[in-house]
């Protein structure tokens, strides 16, 4: 998930309150599922297909937190500060094919959620309500948390290998 600032001033015009920005969490984390899914469907080592529906699972998880989110109207962030391992930033992007590297499926999740993580942070800085910019911060740390897993995951699998 890649947009740009004016792809972000198209989803400001469209929030118009705290259940639109929530339902475009709740699309962007069906989204990851399916993402993650295609990934585990298409791999042909099984140990990375059960890593990615690992992911699938966790994504449903956030999908079904925002879901409740919603449906009983509490978000409650708590700050954390979420450590950075950068690996992402030395990485080149990559296009999800057919039996993909577990090492390049972990490049392409790290760059997807800081994508995701970046547009929840614009989103925040535009938002006219400070009820819809508290929802923003708490999605981009909710990434940011994404990220830092993948990022781990990398080091530990792939840079302690090499």
């Amino acid at each position: 998930m890649f947009v740009s600032l004016n792809e972000t001033r198209i989803y400001m015009e469209e929030f118009k309150n705290i259940n639109d920005v929530l339902d475009f969490a709740i699309q962007s984390e069906q989204d990851a599922v399916d993402f993650y899914t295609t990934l585990s469907n298409s791999s042909t080592n099984t140990e990375m297909a059960d890593i990615f529906r690992q992911f699938a699972k966790e994504e449903m998880g956030h999908k079904a937190r925002l879901t409740r989110i919603k449906e009983q109207g509490i978000f409650n962030i708590q700050i954390e500060n979420v450590p950075n391992l950068k690996i992402a930033e030395f990485l080149v992007e990559l296009k999800a094919t057919p039996g993909m590297s577990y090492q390049d499926a972990l490049i392409l999740a790290m760059h997807r959620e800081k994508a995701a993580f970046k547009l929840y942070l614009k989103l925040a800085d535009n938002a006219p309500d400070p009820n819809l910019r508290e929802v923003f911060y708490g999605l981009a740390l909710e990434e940011s948390k994404h990220k830092l897993r993948f990022e781990l995951e990398y080091d530990e699998f792939i840079l302690k290998e090499n």
